[in-house]
Protein backbone atom coordinates (compact mmCIF):
# COMPACT_ATOMS: atom_id res chain seq x y z
CA UNK A 1 0.00 0.00 0.00
CA UNK A 2 1.43 3.39 -0.77
CA UNK A 3 2.10 6.93 -0.35
CA UNK A 4 -0.02 9.50 0.43
CA UNK A 5 -0.15 12.01 -3.11
CA UNK A 6 -2.62 14.35 -1.63
CA UNK A 7 -3.09 17.48 0.73
CA UNK A 8 -6.83 16.48 0.54
CA UNK A 9 -6.48 13.37 2.05
CA UNK A 10 -6.70 12.97 6.41
CA UNK A 11 -6.85 9.34 7.37
CA UNK A 12 -6.13 7.34 10.27
CA UNK A 13 -4.26 4.03 11.23
CA UNK A 14 -6.46 1.27 9.74
CA UNK A 15 -5.21 -1.06 13.02
CA UNK A 16 -8.59 -2.95 13.35
CA UNK A 17 -10.41 -1.43 10.45
CA UNK A 18 -12.50 -2.95 7.86
CA UNK A 19 -16.24 -4.38 4.81
CA UNK A 20 -17.85 -3.42 6.07
CA UNK A 21 -16.11 -5.58 4.43
CA UNK A 22 -14.61 -5.30 4.10
CA UNK A 23 -13.69 -4.01 4.69
CA UNK A 24 -14.19 -1.63 2.23
CA UNK A 25 -16.36 -3.42 3.75
CA UNK A 26 -20.13 -3.52 4.50
CA UNK A 27 -20.57 -1.82 7.53
CA UNK A 28 -23.62 -2.44 10.14
CA UNK A 29 -22.94 1.04 11.93
CA UNK A 30 -23.33 -1.11 15.20
CA UNK A 31 -22.70 -3.77 17.24
CA UNK A 32 -25.00 -6.08 19.35
CA UNK A 33 -26.39 -9.17 22.77
CA UNK A 34 -25.97 -8.25 26.35
CA UNK A 35 -22.99 -8.16 28.76
CA UNK A 36 -23.81 -9.56 32.02
CA UNK A 37 -21.86 -8.96 35.48
CA UNK A 38 -20.03 -6.35 36.72
CA UNK A 39 -16.41 -4.36 37.43
CA UNK A 40 -13.90 -5.36 34.58
CA UNK A 41 -11.75 -8.72 34.29
CA UNK A 42 -7.95 -8.23 35.14
CA UNK A 43 -6.65 -6.31 31.57
CA UNK A 44 -9.60 -7.56 29.40
CA UNK A 45 -11.26 -4.51 26.94
CA UNK A 46 -14.80 -5.21 26.70
CA UNK A 47 -16.15 -3.89 23.02
CA UNK A 48 -20.36 -4.42 21.94
CA UNK A 49 -19.89 -6.75 18.72
CA UNK A 50 -21.76 -8.82 17.13
CA UNK A 51 -22.59 -12.14 15.48
CA UNK A 52 -19.81 -12.51 11.95
CA UNK A 53 -21.44 -13.77 9.43
CA UNK A 54 -19.02 -16.61 8.03
CA UNK A 55 -16.95 -19.05 10.17
CA UNK A 56 -13.80 -16.48 10.66
CA UNK A 57 -11.55 -16.98 7.27
CA UNK A 58 -9.86 -13.89 6.19
CA UNK A 59 -11.03 -14.40 2.32
CA UNK A 60 -14.32 -15.10 3.62
CA UNK A 61 -15.33 -12.46 6.18
CA UNK A 62 -16.52 -9.30 4.17
CA UNK A 63 -18.70 -7.86 7.06
CA UNK A 64 -18.03 -4.99 10.42
CA UNK A 65 -18.34 -8.02 12.88
CA UNK A 66 -15.81 -10.44 11.44
CA UNK A 67 -13.56 -8.24 10.65
CA UNK A 68 -12.56 -6.91 13.87
CA UNK A 69 -11.97 -10.44 14.74
CA UNK A 70 -9.77 -10.85 11.77
CA UNK A 71 -8.00 -6.91 11.80
CA UNK A 72 -6.68 -8.22 15.51
CA UNK A 73 -5.91 -11.95 15.39
CA UNK A 74 -3.67 -11.18 12.18
CA UNK A 75 -1.34 -8.37 10.72
CA UNK A 76 -1.42 -6.99 7.88
CA UNK A 77 1.33 -6.92 5.33
CA UNK A 78 1.12 -2.78 5.12
CA UNK A 79 -1.27 -0.45 7.03
CA UNK A 80 -1.62 3.27 6.94
CA UNK A 81 -0.51 6.25 8.98
CA UNK A 82 -2.80 9.72 9.84
CA UNK A 83 -1.84 10.96 6.66
CA UNK A 84 -2.22 8.10 5.03
CA UNK A 85 1.10 7.03 4.22
CA UNK A 86 1.85 3.02 3.64
CA UNK A 87 3.90 1.67 6.63
CA UNK A 88 4.77 -1.70 6.66
CA UNK A 89 3.39 -4.15 9.24
CA UNK A 90 4.45 -7.74 8.39
CA UNK A 91 6.26 -6.62 5.19
CA UNK A 92 9.57 -5.31 5.32
CA UNK A 93 9.17 -4.01 2.34
CA UNK A 94 6.55 -3.73 -1.01
CA UNK A 95 8.08 -2.61 -4.09
CA UNK A 96 7.15 -2.61 -7.78
CA UNK A 97 8.79 -2.98 -10.64
CA UNK A 98 9.49 0.03 -13.17
CA UNK A 99 5.93 0.05 -15.00
CA UNK A 100 4.36 -1.61 -11.55
CA UNK A 101 3.28 -4.41 -13.31
CA UNK A 102 5.31 -7.29 -10.79
CA UNK A 103 5.77 -6.34 -6.94
CA UNK A 104 7.64 -7.55 -4.94
CA UNK A 105 6.95 -8.25 -1.56
CA UNK A 106 9.81 -9.00 1.29
CA UNK A 107 8.58 -9.55 4.67
CA UNK A 108 10.30 -9.26 8.25
CA UNK A 109 11.86 -12.52 9.69
CA UNK A 110 11.01 -13.73 12.74
CA UNK A 111 7.32 -14.13 13.03
CA UNK A 112 5.04 -16.91 13.43
CA UNK A 113 1.62 -17.69 14.02
CA UNK A 114 0.18 -18.82 16.91
CA UNK A 115 0.56 -22.01 17.35
CA UNK A 116 4.70 -21.36 16.61
CA UNK A 117 4.35 -22.52 12.78
CA UNK A 118 7.07 -19.69 11.21
CA UNK A 119 5.65 -16.93 8.69
CA UNK A 120 7.25 -17.54 5.45
CA UNK A 121 6.64 -16.29 1.72
CA UNK A 122 4.90 -19.70 0.89
CA UNK A 123 2.49 -18.89 3.84
CA UNK A 124 1.24 -15.76 1.81
CA UNK A 125 1.25 -17.64 -1.05
CA UNK A 126 -0.77 -20.76 -0.67
CA UNK A 127 -3.56 -19.18 1.23
CA UNK A 128 -3.78 -16.59 -1.82
CA UNK A 129 -4.05 -19.63 -4.01
CA UNK A 130 -6.64 -21.67 -1.77
CA UNK A 131 -8.42 -18.52 -1.71
CA UNK A 132 -8.38 -17.59 -4.95
CA UNK A 133 -9.76 -21.12 -6.20
CA UNK A 134 -13.26 -21.21 -7.51
CA UNK A 135 -14.13 -24.49 -5.82
CA UNK A 136 -13.43 -22.98 -2.07
CA UNK A 137 -15.87 -20.55 -3.24
CA UNK A 138 -14.68 -17.31 -1.01
CA UNK A 139 -16.49 -14.16 -1.00
CA UNK A 140 -12.71 -12.08 -1.20
CA UNK A 141 -11.85 -14.41 -4.08
CA UNK A 142 -12.06 -11.42 -6.59
CA UNK A 143 -9.45 -9.57 -4.62
CA UNK A 144 -6.97 -11.71 -6.31
CA UNK A 145 -8.39 -11.35 -10.17
CA UNK A 146 -5.26 -8.96 -10.70
CA UNK A 147 -2.70 -11.41 -10.43
CA UNK A 148 -1.73 -13.51 -13.57
CA UNK A 149 -3.23 -16.64 -13.59
CA UNK A 150 -6.62 -15.66 -11.53
CA UNK A 151 -8.26 -17.30 -14.16
CA UNK A 152 -7.14 -20.58 -14.76
CA UNK A 153 -8.17 -21.30 -10.78
CA UNK A 154 -11.46 -19.37 -11.44
CA UNK A 155 -12.72 -19.45 -14.50
CA UNK A 156 -16.30 -18.07 -15.23
CA UNK A 157 -17.54 -21.76 -16.13
CA UNK A 158 -16.57 -25.04 -15.72
CA UNK A 159 -13.68 -26.31 -13.64
CA UNK A 160 -10.31 -24.99 -12.96
CA UNK A 161 -7.11 -25.80 -14.90
CA UNK A 162 -4.74 -25.31 -12.85
CA UNK A 163 -4.42 -25.56 -9.39
CA UNK A 164 -2.34 -22.24 -8.63
CA UNK A 165 -2.20 -18.87 -10.10
CA UNK A 166 0.91 -18.31 -12.43
CA UNK A 167 1.34 -14.73 -11.28
CA UNK A 168 2.83 -15.89 -7.26
CA UNK A 169 6.12 -16.95 -7.19
CA UNK A 170 7.94 -17.65 -3.96
CA UNK A 171 11.44 -16.61 -4.06
CA UNK A 172 12.74 -17.58 -1.04
CA UNK A 173 11.68 -18.19 2.85
CA UNK A 174 10.85 -14.33 2.88
CA UNK A 175 10.24 -13.69 -0.39
CA UNK A 176 7.71 -13.50 -3.48
CA UNK A 177 6.61 -11.74 -6.25
CA UNK A 178 3.07 -11.24 -7.46
CA UNK A 179 2.64 -10.28 -11.44
CA UNK A 180 -0.41 -8.61 -12.57
CA UNK A 181 -2.31 -9.09 -15.57
CA UNK A 182 -1.66 -5.42 -16.23
CA UNK A 183 0.57 -2.46 -14.57
CA UNK A 184 -1.22 -1.35 -11.17
CA UNK A 185 -0.44 1.66 -9.67
CA UNK A 186 -1.96 0.92 -6.28
CA UNK A 187 -1.73 -2.64 -6.00
CA UNK A 188 0.46 -1.87 -2.34
CA UNK A 189 -3.17 -0.13 -1.07
CA UNK A 190 -5.12 -2.79 -2.31
CA UNK A 191 -2.36 -5.42 -0.12
CA UNK A 192 -3.74 -3.65 2.74
CA UNK A 193 -7.03 -5.53 3.14
CA UNK A 194 -7.63 -8.48 4.72
CA UNK A 195 -7.80 -10.82 2.68
CA UNK A 196 -4.12 -10.85 1.64
CA UNK A 197 -3.77 -12.13 4.89
CA UNK A 198 -1.12 -15.40 5.75
CA UNK A 199 -2.55 -19.05 7.03
CA UNK A 200 -0.33 -21.70 8.43
CA UNK A 201 -0.20 -25.36 7.13
CA UNK A 202 -3.24 -26.79 9.64
CA UNK A 203 -5.69 -24.58 7.99
CA UNK A 204 -5.77 -27.08 4.76
CA UNK A 205 -6.70 -29.75 7.52
CA UNK A 206 -10.06 -28.81 7.99
CA UNK A 207 -11.03 -24.86 6.94
CA UNK A 208 -14.16 -25.25 8.85
CA UNK A 209 -12.94 -25.99 12.09
CA UNK A 210 -10.12 -23.51 11.44
CA UNK A 211 -12.93 -21.09 11.11
CA UNK A 212 -14.69 -21.83 14.51
CA UNK A 213 -10.88 -20.75 15.91
CA UNK A 214 -8.40 -19.66 13.58
CA UNK A 215 -4.59 -19.35 14.19
CA UNK A 216 -3.09 -15.30 12.88
CA UNK A 217 0.22 -13.90 12.97
CA UNK A 218 -1.31 -10.43 15.13
CA UNK A 219 -1.46 -9.23 18.10
CA UNK A 220 -4.41 -10.94 19.84
CA UNK A 221 -4.35 -14.61 19.66
CA UNK A 222 -8.42 -16.19 19.22
CA UNK A 223 -9.80 -17.96 22.56
CA UNK A 224 -13.42 -18.68 22.48
CA UNK A 225 -16.80 -17.91 20.40
CA UNK A 226 -20.03 -18.25 22.20
CA UNK A 227 -22.37 -17.89 19.12
CA UNK A 228 -24.88 -15.35 19.07
CA UNK A 229 -22.70 -14.18 22.74
CA UNK A 230 -19.11 -13.43 22.60
CA UNK A 231 -15.95 -13.83 20.49
CA UNK A 232 -12.73 -13.86 23.29
CA UNK A 233 -9.38 -12.53 22.09
CA UNK A 234 -6.11 -12.71 24.01
CA UNK A 235 -3.06 -10.59 24.09
CA UNK A 236 -0.18 -12.77 22.08
CA UNK A 237 2.81 -12.36 24.34
CA UNK A 238 5.19 -13.69 21.62
CA UNK A 239 3.68 -10.92 18.64
CA UNK A 240 6.57 -9.01 17.37
CA UNK A 241 5.04 -5.89 16.04
CA UNK A 242 5.06 -2.55 17.07
CA UNK A 243 1.67 -2.56 18.02
CA UNK A 244 1.78 -4.86 20.89
CA UNK A 245 -1.65 -5.15 23.04
CA UNK A 246 -1.48 -2.52 26.10
CA UNK A 247 -4.60 -4.90 27.73
CA UNK A 248 -4.38 -8.58 28.20
CA UNK A 249 -7.29 -8.75 25.85
CA UNK A 250 -10.71 -8.40 24.47
CA UNK A 251 -14.67 -9.82 24.37
CA UNK A 252 -16.07 -8.86 21.95
CA UNK A 253 -20.06 -8.79 23.07
CA UNK A 254 -23.20 -9.70 21.00
CA UNK A 255 -26.45 -7.48 21.72
CA UNK A 256 -29.82 -7.71 20.62
CA UNK A 257 -29.69 -3.57 20.71
CA UNK A 258 -27.70 -0.16 21.06
CA UNK A 259 -29.78 1.21 23.51
CA UNK A 260 -29.12 -2.52 26.42
CA UNK A 261 -24.96 -1.71 25.25
CA UNK A 262 -25.32 1.88 26.04
CA UNK A 263 -26.71 1.11 29.66
CA UNK A 264 -24.15 -1.28 30.02
CA UNK A 265 -21.36 1.29 29.12
CA UNK A 266 -22.55 3.76 31.74
CA UNK A 267 -22.85 0.80 34.33
CA UNK A 268 -19.37 0.01 33.73
CA UNK A 269 -20.44 -3.57 32.27
CA UNK A 270 -19.16 -2.86 28.90
CA UNK A 271 -15.69 -0.54 27.82
CA UNK A 272 -15.83 0.67 24.62
CA UNK A 273 -19.26 1.33 22.68
CA UNK A 274 -18.50 1.87 18.79
CA UNK A 275 -22.16 2.54 18.06
CA UNK A 276 -24.78 4.84 20.17
CA UNK A 277 -28.26 4.01 18.97
CA UNK A 278 -30.47 6.97 18.35
CA UNK A 279 -32.74 7.31 20.96
CA UNK A 280 -29.26 7.90 22.93
CA UNK A 281 -27.85 10.53 20.74
CA UNK A 282 -29.36 13.56 22.23
CA UNK A 283 -27.97 12.71 25.54
CA UNK A 284 -24.71 10.62 25.21
CA UNK A 285 -22.11 13.39 25.31
CA UNK A 286 -23.81 14.79 28.10
CA UNK A 287 -23.45 11.55 30.06
CA UNK A 288 -20.04 10.75 28.91
CA UNK A 289 -18.15 13.98 28.67
CA UNK A 290 -14.64 13.35 27.67
CA UNK A 291 -15.08 9.82 27.10
CA UNK A 292 -17.52 10.96 24.65
CA UNK A 293 -16.18 10.80 20.91
CA UNK A 294 -17.85 11.83 17.98
CA UNK A 295 -15.74 12.40 14.59
CA UNK A 296 -15.97 11.71 11.12
CA UNK A 297 -14.92 8.87 9.91
CA UNK A 298 -14.29 7.13 6.09
CA UNK A 299 -17.77 5.62 5.80
CA UNK A 300 -21.34 5.78 3.79
CA UNK A 301 -24.62 4.83 3.88
CA UNK A 302 -26.86 4.23 0.99
CA UNK A 303 -29.94 2.45 -0.08
CA UNK A 304 -28.95 0.07 -3.23
CA UNK A 305 -31.76 -1.25 -5.39
CA UNK A 306 -31.19 -4.55 -6.47
CA UNK A 307 -31.59 -4.72 -10.22
CA UNK A 308 -33.01 -7.94 -10.14
CA UNK A 309 -35.90 -7.45 -8.12
CA UNK A 310 -39.18 -6.96 -9.85
CA UNK A 311 -39.33 -3.44 -8.39
CA UNK A 312 -36.22 -2.14 -9.98
CA UNK A 313 -35.10 -5.08 -12.52
CA UNK A 314 -36.37 -2.81 -15.62
CA UNK A 315 -36.13 0.85 -13.82
CA UNK A 316 -35.19 4.01 -15.99
CA UNK A 317 -32.24 5.96 -14.13
CA UNK A 318 -34.76 9.10 -13.62
CA UNK A 319 -36.64 6.71 -11.28
CA UNK A 320 -33.56 6.65 -9.06
CA UNK A 321 -32.52 10.30 -9.62
CA UNK A 322 -36.17 11.10 -8.54
CA UNK A 323 -36.13 9.46 -5.28
CA UNK A 324 -33.09 10.76 -4.11
CA UNK A 325 -33.48 14.46 -4.72
CA UNK A 326 -37.16 13.56 -2.46
CA UNK A 327 -34.98 12.42 0.89
CA UNK A 328 -34.29 15.07 2.62
CA UNK A 329 -31.13 14.55 3.84
CA UNK A 330 -30.45 17.77 5.78
CA UNK A 331 -33.43 17.25 7.83
CA UNK A 332 -32.92 13.43 8.70
CA UNK A 333 -29.41 13.75 9.74
CA UNK A 334 -29.84 17.24 11.65
CA UNK A 335 -32.79 15.68 13.63
CA UNK A 336 -33.20 11.79 13.45
CA UNK A 337 -29.68 11.32 13.41
CA UNK A 338 -29.02 14.19 16.36
CA UNK A 339 -26.41 15.17 13.86
CA UNK A 340 -24.17 12.44 14.01
CA UNK A 341 -23.83 12.18 9.83
CA UNK A 342 -23.48 14.73 7.43
CA UNK A 343 -25.52 14.31 3.95
CA UNK A 344 -23.43 12.67 1.19
CA UNK A 345 -22.37 14.83 -2.24
CA UNK A 346 -20.90 11.32 -3.60
CA UNK A 347 -20.29 7.99 -3.69
CA UNK A 348 -16.84 8.52 -2.01
CA UNK A 349 -16.09 8.87 1.51
CA UNK A 350 -14.60 12.72 1.61
CA UNK A 351 -11.48 11.51 3.88
CA UNK A 352 -10.00 9.58 0.94
CA UNK A 353 -8.12 10.26 -2.01
CA UNK A 354 -10.48 11.02 -4.74
CA UNK A 355 -13.30 12.48 -2.96
CA UNK A 356 -14.88 15.32 -5.20
CA UNK A 357 -16.40 17.89 -3.49
CA UNK A 358 -20.42 18.18 -4.69
CA UNK A 359 -19.72 15.63 -7.52
CA UNK A 360 -23.34 14.76 -7.24
CA UNK A 361 -24.94 17.41 -5.82
CA UNK A 362 -27.59 18.06 -8.64
CA UNK A 363 -28.80 14.66 -7.90
CA UNK A 364 -28.16 14.75 -3.60
CA UNK A 365 -29.68 18.26 -3.40
CA UNK A 366 -33.52 18.36 -1.75
CA UNK A 367 -36.07 19.51 -4.14
CA UNK A 368 -39.37 17.71 -4.50
CA UNK A 369 -40.54 19.02 -7.62
CA UNK A 370 -37.89 18.10 -9.85
CA UNK A 371 -37.88 14.62 -7.64
CA UNK A 372 -41.79 14.23 -9.00
CA UNK A 373 -40.75 15.11 -12.44
CA UNK A 374 -38.10 12.36 -12.86
CA UNK A 375 -39.70 10.03 -10.98
CA UNK A 376 -42.98 10.19 -13.04
CA UNK A 377 -40.88 11.11 -16.45
CA UNK A 378 -38.94 7.71 -15.73
CA UNK A 379 -41.94 5.46 -15.37
CA UNK A 380 -41.96 4.99 -11.82
CA UNK A 381 -41.91 1.71 -9.83
CA UNK A 382 -43.93 -1.44 -10.33
CA UNK A 383 -46.66 -1.66 -8.08
CA UNK A 384 -46.23 1.50 -7.04
CA UNK A 385 -44.12 0.34 -4.02
CA UNK A 386 -40.38 0.75 -2.75
CA UNK A 387 -39.13 -2.21 -0.50
CA UNK A 388 -36.18 -0.92 1.91
CA UNK A 389 -34.54 -3.97 3.88
CA UNK A 390 -32.11 -3.32 6.93
CA UNK A 391 -30.88 -5.07 10.17
CA UNK A 392 -33.16 -4.68 13.81
CA UNK A 393 -30.05 -5.30 15.54
CA UNK A 394 -29.00 -1.96 14.03
CA UNK A 395 -29.81 1.85 14.25
CA UNK A 396 -31.48 2.16 11.46
CA UNK A 397 -35.35 1.97 11.92
CA UNK A 398 -35.73 5.80 12.62
CA UNK A 399 -33.76 6.97 9.91
CA UNK A 400 -35.13 4.22 7.08
CA UNK A 401 -38.87 5.21 8.19
CA UNK A 402 -38.10 8.68 7.29
CA UNK A 403 -36.82 7.80 4.37
CA UNK A 404 -39.51 6.65 3.44
CA UNK A 405 -41.49 9.12 5.15
CA UNK A 406 -39.96 11.38 2.44
CA UNK A 407 -40.74 8.86 -0.81
CA UNK A 408 -44.18 8.45 0.04
CA UNK A 409 -44.57 12.33 0.82
CA UNK A 410 -42.89 13.69 -2.29
CA UNK A 411 -43.54 10.93 -4.85
CA UNK A 412 -47.09 8.89 -3.71
CA UNK A 413 -45.68 6.29 -3.51
CA UNK A 414 -45.96 3.29 -1.06
CA UNK A 415 -42.53 2.22 1.23
CA UNK A 416 -42.63 -0.91 3.02
CA UNK A 417 -40.00 -2.41 5.21
CA UNK A 418 -38.03 -5.79 5.05
CA UNK A 419 -36.59 -5.89 8.83
CA UNK A 420 -34.05 -8.73 9.28
CA UNK A 421 -33.43 -9.75 12.44
CA UNK A 422 -29.68 -9.39 12.80
CA UNK A 423 -26.56 -8.39 10.26
CA UNK A 424 -25.77 -11.83 8.93
CA UNK A 425 -29.63 -12.25 7.86
CA UNK A 426 -29.11 -9.20 6.33
CA UNK A 427 -26.01 -9.96 4.48
CA UNK A 428 -27.71 -13.61 3.61
CA UNK A 429 -30.49 -12.10 1.90
CA UNK A 430 -28.00 -9.92 -0.29
CA UNK A 431 -26.10 -12.89 -1.35
CA UNK A 432 -28.40 -15.40 -2.36
CA UNK A 433 -29.63 -12.50 -4.68
CA UNK A 434 -33.63 -12.21 -2.34
CA UNK A 435 -33.69 -8.42 -1.97
CA UNK A 436 -37.46 -7.98 -2.71
CA UNK A 437 -36.12 -3.93 -3.69
CA UNK A 438 -33.72 -1.92 -1.78
CA UNK A 439 -30.96 -2.81 1.04
CA UNK A 440 -29.60 -0.44 3.55
CA UNK A 441 -25.81 -0.07 2.58
CA UNK A 442 -22.92 0.59 4.82
CA UNK A 443 -19.67 0.74 3.52
CA UNK A 444 -16.13 2.00 5.15
CA UNK A 445 -12.38 2.30 3.63
CA UNK A 446 -10.27 -0.98 3.19
CA UNK A 447 -7.77 1.10 1.70
CA UNK A 448 -7.71 5.07 1.75
CA UNK A 449 -8.41 5.53 -1.85
CA UNK A 450 -11.74 6.41 -4.06
CA UNK A 451 -10.95 3.47 -6.11
CA UNK A 452 -12.14 1.13 -2.82
CA UNK A 453 -15.20 2.78 -2.59
CA UNK A 454 -16.22 2.52 -6.41
CA UNK A 455 -14.51 -1.36 -7.58
CA UNK A 456 -15.35 -3.06 -4.56
CA UNK A 457 -18.79 -1.85 -4.74
CA UNK A 458 -19.72 -0.96 -8.55
CA UNK A 459 -17.72 -3.44 -11.03
CA UNK A 460 -19.22 -5.88 -12.98
CA UNK A 461 -19.43 -9.05 -10.54
CA UNK A 462 -17.75 -7.50 -7.43
CA UNK A 463 -18.36 -9.83 -4.60
CA UNK A 464 -20.01 -6.94 -2.70
CA UNK A 465 -22.06 -5.48 -5.54
CA UNK A 466 -24.99 -7.17 -4.08
CA UNK A 467 -27.47 -4.85 -6.25
CA UNK A 468 -25.82 -6.26 -9.16
CA UNK A 469 -25.07 -3.45 -10.83
CA UNK A 470 -23.24 -3.76 -14.35
CA UNK A 471 -21.93 -0.93 -17.02
CA UNK A 472 -19.61 -1.69 -19.54
CA UNK A 473 -18.53 1.76 -20.08
CA UNK A 474 -17.71 1.77 -16.11
CA UNK A 475 -15.93 -1.27 -16.25
CA UNK A 476 -13.87 0.23 -18.79
CA UNK A 477 -13.07 2.96 -16.99
CA UNK A 478 -12.19 1.15 -14.05
CA UNK A 479 -9.75 -1.00 -15.95
CA UNK A 480 -8.51 2.47 -17.73
CA UNK A 481 -7.50 3.61 -13.70
CA UNK A 482 -6.36 0.09 -12.59
CA UNK A 483 -3.61 0.08 -15.70
CA UNK A 484 -2.59 3.18 -15.27
CA UNK A 485 0.91 4.54 -14.81
CA UNK A 486 0.61 6.73 -12.01
CA UNK A 487 -1.80 6.88 -9.10
CA UNK A 488 -2.88 10.20 -10.25
CA UNK A 489 -4.43 8.98 -13.59
CA UNK A 490 -5.37 5.89 -11.71
CA UNK A 491 -7.73 8.31 -9.14
CA UNK A 492 -8.60 10.43 -12.66
CA UNK A 493 -10.13 8.02 -14.22
CA UNK A 494 -11.90 6.44 -10.98
CA UNK A 495 -13.47 9.89 -10.93
CA UNK A 496 -14.46 10.48 -14.35
CA UNK A 497 -16.01 6.61 -13.54
CA UNK A 498 -18.14 8.69 -10.91
CA UNK A 499 -19.53 10.92 -12.96
CA UNK A 500 -21.28 7.92 -14.49
CA UNK A 501 -22.83 6.61 -11.97
CA UNK A 502 -24.79 9.18 -11.11
CA UNK A 503 -26.42 8.97 -14.48
CA UNK A 504 -27.14 5.12 -13.53
CA UNK A 505 -28.00 5.56 -9.58
CA UNK A 506 -26.59 1.94 -9.05
CA UNK A 507 -27.09 3.34 -4.89
CA UNK A 508 -28.39 6.39 -3.81
CA UNK A 509 -25.66 8.08 -1.31
CA UNK A 510 -27.53 9.17 1.90
CA UNK A 511 -24.55 10.59 4.11
CA UNK A 512 -21.51 10.15 5.23
CA UNK A 513 -20.54 8.40 8.64
CA UNK A 514 -19.31 9.77 12.27
CA UNK A 515 -18.65 8.18 15.34
CA UNK A 516 -20.37 8.69 17.78
CA UNK A 517 -19.06 6.36 20.50
CA UNK A 518 -17.68 6.29 23.83
CA UNK A 519 -15.78 4.25 26.79
CA UNK A 520 -16.24 3.57 30.06
CA UNK A 521 -14.58 4.87 33.36
CA UNK A 522 -12.73 1.54 33.37
CA UNK A 523 -10.56 2.34 30.14
CA UNK A 524 -8.32 4.99 29.09
CA UNK A 525 -6.30 5.60 25.44
CA UNK A 526 -9.72 4.52 23.71
CA UNK A 527 -9.70 6.11 19.58
CA UNK A 528 -11.05 5.22 16.41
CA UNK A 529 -9.46 5.07 12.98
CA UNK A 530 -10.73 6.63 9.84
CA UNK A 531 -12.10 3.56 9.19
CA UNK A 532 -14.80 4.00 12.03
CA UNK A 533 -13.40 1.27 14.50
CA UNK A 534 -11.14 1.29 17.71
CA UNK A 535 -7.81 1.10 18.12
CA UNK A 536 -8.20 -2.15 20.64
CA UNK A 537 -3.96 -2.50 20.93
CA UNK A 538 -3.86 0.82 22.69
CA UNK A 539 -6.82 0.75 24.74
CA UNK A 540 -5.39 0.36 28.78
CA UNK A 541 -7.47 -0.77 31.50
CA UNK A 542 -7.31 1.06 34.84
Amino acid sequence: MRGARSAKWVVSAIVVAMAATACGSDSDDNGDGGASGEGNSAGIVRVDGGEPQNPLIPTNTTEQYGALVIQNVWSKLVDFDDQGQVFTVAAESVEPNEDASVWTVTLKDGWSFHNGEAVTAQSYVDAWNWAANVNNNQQNSFWFSDIAGYEDVHPEEGEPTADTMSGLEVVDDLTFTITLNTPQSYYDYRLGYDAFAPLPSVFYDDPEAFGEHPIGNGPYEFTEWNHNESISLTAWDEYPGDDKPANGGVELVAYDNLHTAYQDLLSGNLDVLREVDAQDLPVYETDLGDRAIAQPYNGTQSIVPAFYSDEFEDVDPRVLQGMSLAIDRETITGTVLNGSATPADSFVAPGVFGYQEGIGAEFTAYDPERARELFEAGGGIPGNTVTIQYNADGPHREWVEAVCGNLRDNLGVECETDVKPDFATDLEARDADEVVGMYRGGWFQDYPLNVNFLRELYRTGASTNYGRYSNEEVDALFAEGDSSASLDDTVAAYQEAEELLFQDMPAIPLWFQNINGGYSENVDNVRFDMAGQPVLTEVTVN
